[in-house]
């Protein structure tokens, strides 16, 4: 455990960031499997548009980098494409 004040807040501070980290995150797969477990074109499409504004959100917050958020929401939107 730190003894200097600055490593003690620093613990804090990372541990807060990585909780909100995890949660964006998380949200992001949700919004993904969202999109994939989608039974018919018309669902996925819905889903699709809410996946690609979470994506996006976290893309902004820094947590993804842009061409992984990038990555991401090419992948979807291709799949949601070739849906019959």
């Amino acid at each position: 455990m730190a003894n200097i004040k600055s490593a003690k807040k620093r613990i804090l501070v990372t541990a807060k960031k990585t909780m909100r980290n995890k949660m964006i995150k998380s949200s992001v797969k949700t919004a993904v499997k969202k999109v994939l477990n989608a039974s018919n074109k018309e669902e996925a499409r819905v889903a699709l548009v809410n996946a690609t504004r979470v994506i996006d959100k976290a893309c902004s917050k820094g947590i993804f980098h842009k061409n992984t958020a990038s990555r991401k929401k090419s992948r979807l939107t291709k799949f949601v494409n070739k849906m019959a």
